[in-house]
């Protein structure tokens, strides 16, 4: 849900920023365009499992909010190109710091890694089994 205005209570500014960046694809998204202008084709190609519609919606949502420019060139295959505002340039601090974030946490700390003391789905679906077997059934209602 958009605010039409926010209060000087705490948190808010980090509400209002993340109702901007916020959404599965964004901060992606503008990862991919600090490198500059990038067509819709080539935004679907660096990001694969984002649905045309979702990355249209994300895509629109940055538009809407002053983040990115759209550029619509009239020919026929229809051209369509994104690329970071003035005011979206001021996110590349907060974007490259959430990319060095993530670098660490997959380095440090991410359960599902492979060889980081991660936990293989096979052995918690044995351990839950396992677990399962040996608790004592649950009284049934009367």
């Amino acid at each position: 849900m958009r605010h039409s205005r926010y209060d000087t209570t705490p948190g808010c500014a980090v509400e209002a920023t993340l109702e901007v960046i916020g959404g599965k694809w964004k901060g992606v998204l503008l990862y991919h365009l600090l490198n500059g202008t990038l067509r819709f084709g080539e935004l679907r190609r660096l990001v694969p499992d984002v649905t045309q519609r979702m990355l249209t919606q994300q895509l629109r949502e940055l538009e809407r909010d002053g983040v990115i420019e759209r550029k619509v060139y009239a020919q026929v295959p229809p051209r369509v190109d994104y690329s970071l505002t003035k005011f979206g340039r001021t996110l590349e601090p907060i974007v490259l710091m959430m990319r060095d974030w993530g670098k660490t946490y997959l380095n440090d700390h991410a359960p599902t890694q492979e060889g980081r003391g991660a936990v293989k789905s096979t052995d918690l679906e044995l351990s839950s089994l396992t677990m399962a077997l040996s608790l004592p059934s649950a009284p049934r209602p009367k």
